[in-house]
């Protein structure tokens, strides 16, 4: 019994041996006698683009983040995080009690100053300008003077103890919502940003710097609305490298032509944006696969007499996916891998 199964493995093992064998010899005498098993390609004759493409993210261009210049009770907050606000709008205001009596105070303090001023004026008016004279008046100047700047300084307490909005927009943070509590400068932040001014904040390379410029335009398709593809142009090209990369990298800032009052594309939303860097009308290409390369001279592998040789070619403008060839092949040969 086990004599038996110990031929009938053999016989399964030989079984399959030949299959290897015989397989493997329809398939290399296949390749010696034709070119099915090649890939192939035909020289066409059309346009080419070179394209750029780059990915960013919507930023806005109006942002702006109001804090006090000084600590004390707030009173007043007046938005709240999602609110639209005007330009100029007050939206937070601390107690004014205390610089407003300082102001008055300092108003006091300028009228006395002013009226010792007059009588220094008047009690000198018929002396002799000696020196001791002038001192007086002079004094009395700089009295006077440092009086107004202490109202206006007092003033501008007072109008500083008010936040008010410099551009419109949403009110994308509030860090102290509620009135009635003490808080210093940065405990009191409220962030607004303008949603009309989006632009695509994009990263370029040294390398693709320098194939794009300001003004170009490109097709932008946002990933949040893959079937909607607008055109979006380059406003500006940063001098100076991002900070923070791992690279040396440049910050580019798209233009997005369209009214976005109604907050549809928001902060963060990702995109690519496609631009045409250089373009050739009516020129023979070939996929790039099919070029190679040796001792630094390209060439393609054609056939004659059903044997593969290499034919020397010479390119030109290479996309993602084309060479351009400007000698060495014409219109309708066919080339293989």
């Amino acid at each position: 019994m086990i004599l038996r199964l110990l031929k009938q493995k053999k016989l399964v093992i030989g079984a399959i041996l030949i299959l290897i064998i015989g397989g493997s010899t329809v398939y290399f005498q296949s390749n010696k006698n034709g070119t099915k098993n090649l890939l192939s390609a035909k020289v066409k004759r059309s346009d080419i683009e070179k394209t750029l493409t780059l990915s960013g993210n919507i930023n806005v261009e109006e942002k702006t983040t109001l804090r006090f210049q000084t600590s004390g009770r707030l009173t007043y907050v007046g938005v709240k995080e999602g609110d639209f606000v005007k330009k100029n709008q007050l939206v937070a205001m601390l107690d004014q009690r205390t610089v407003k009596k300082s102001l008055e105070k300092d108003l006091n303090d300028y009228l006395k100053t002013r009226w010792d001023f007059e009588q220094d004026k008047d009690d000198n008016k018929y002396s002799v300008i000696t020196d001791s004279v002038k001192r007086i008046l002079e004094k009395s100047q700089f009295d006077l003077n440092n009086a107004v700047l202490d109202v206006e300084l007092q003033s501008l307490a007072v109008e500083y103890s008010k936040l008010f909005s410099p551009i419109e927009g949403i009110v994308t943070s509030v860090a102290t919502p509620y009135a009635g509590v003490n808080i210093t400068p940065t405990q009191a932040e409220i962030v607004i940003m303008n949603p009309k001014t989006i632009y695509l904040s994009a990263q370029a390379d040294q390398d693709e710097i320098i194939t794009i410029k300001e003004g170009m335009t490109g097709k932008l398709i946002l990933d949040s609305y893959p079937n909607e593809e607008v055109q979006g142009t380059i406003n500006k090209i940063a001098f100076t490298p991002s900070q923070g990369e791992t690279g040396t990298v440049y910050e580019v800032k798209i233009s997005i032509p369209f009214d976005n009052s109604g907050s549809k594309f928001r902060l963060g939303m990702s995109g690519d944006i496609t631009f045409v860097t250089e373009k050739k009308s009516n020129v023979l290409h070939i996929p790039v696969k099919f070029v190679f390369e040796e001792n630094n001279k390209s060439y393609v592998n054609i056939l004659k007499d059903k044997k593969k040789i290499k034919q020397p070619v010479k390119t030109g403008l290479e996309t993602d996916e084309d060479f351009e060839i400007t000698s060495g092949l014409a219109d309708g040969d066919t080339i293989y891998d």
